[in-house]
């Protein structure tokens, strides 16, 4: 008689069968818990980052980093302008188009020279930018995050702001946007660099306090002059950070054609005498720019305060087009 199989059933290769009761079911589950759980964790160590390299060095910076604290207004307006929102900013006076990071709508990370470093440890950003003003706070702040300087490069001062849109669009994973915007500046420099070759000398001065200081290529606003292509009254300008100090008949020897102005006091939100007023005078009238109604006051806290950002840039640029076209 042919013996009866066992109460285990028997597979092909001889190995008992899992009794079909639901805890193959349960013990697969549970494996495929663990493994996730192990998995996550492993991709949250592994987390990509790309090596920046920037004012003071190169530092690895995560990609895509959620938690942004920017001390430099000029990042801010990068950010902004590529749709990446900042959870950090500094006390400042910002202007109409960065008005929505302002009156606590952001928290506040200190000032554009002193953080708060309280209120960085609290919370916790995976990066931290700093740039001029900012920039010797970038040792300290590297010891909570991720810290880059991006300061710009007097001497390329165009180029640098072109590098800035880059390295943050490649850290925000919005590598196409900042290279579309890189693009339509070097479109409208080129230009306003054809409508310049035309348009006359210009001299560039700012006023602070009541006095009156002026910048020439080479200087702090000289990129008016050695990126757009603005011829320059003076050639020999003291490039000293606040302009070389100059009186009223400086301005009326000069003669420029054009004066670009720049109100140092409406920039930085401090009350005093606006610059129309201290320019008022009877030296700085029998200038061409002033008869020829060329005396353009420009946004004095996107030229001063913020400078290289692409949204305070393009701005600056078409200010200075339009003046030409209307000239």
């Amino acid at each position: 008689m042919t013996a009866k199989p066992s109460t285990a059933a028997r597979s092909r290769n001889d190995r008992p069968i899992v009794a079909d009761d639901g805890s193959w079911f349960v013990a697969l589950a549970v494996a495929a818990a663990i493994a996730m759980l192990f998995g996550s964790v492993a991709g949250a160590s592994a987390q990509e980052t790309i090596d920046v390299a920037h004012a003071q060095g190169e530092t690895a910076v995560l990609v895509n980093a959620e938690t942004i604290v920017t001390f430099d207004l000029a990042a801010l307006d990068i950010l902004d302008r590529l749709g990446v929102p900042v959870a950090g900013v500094p006390a400042a006076n910002m202007p109409d188009y960065l008005a929505h990071y302002g009156a606590g709508a952001i928290p506040t990370m200190g000032s554009l020279f002193e953080p708060d470093f309280e209120a960085l440890n609290a919370l916790q950003p995976d990066l931290i930018i700093v740039a001029a003003r900012s920039a010797p706070q970038l040792p300290a702040l590297s010891a909570i995050a991720p810290t880059i300087d991006l300061t710009l490069d007097g001497d390329d001062f165009v180029g640098s702001v072109a590098s800035n849109v880059e390295t943050l669009g490649r850290i925000t994973g919005h590598d196409q946007a900042a290279e579309q915007l890189v693009a339509d500046l070097n479109a409208s420099i080129e230009a306003l660099r054809q409508s310049a070759a035309d348009a006359g000398d210009a001299l560039i001065v700012m006023t602070s306090g009541g006095r009156v200081t002026a910048y020439g290529p080479g200087s702090r606003f000289g990129w008016l002059h050695d990126d757009l292509g603005v011829t320059p009254t003076i050639e020999d300008v003291e490039a000293a950070t606040h302009g070389e100090a100059i009186g009223f008949e400086f301005i009326l020897e000069a003669d420029p054609d054009w004066l670009f102005v720049v109100d140092r006091d409406a920039a930085i939100g401090q009350g005093g005498t606006a610059a129309q007023a201290v320019l008022d005078n009877p030296l700085v009238a029998e200038t061409t720019a002033w008869r020829e109604g060329h005396v353009v006051y420009v946004d004095s806290a996107a030229w001063y305060i913020i400078g290289g950002g692409i949204t305070a840039l393009n701005n600056a640029i078409d200010q200075v087009a339009d003046s030409f076209a209307g000239g």
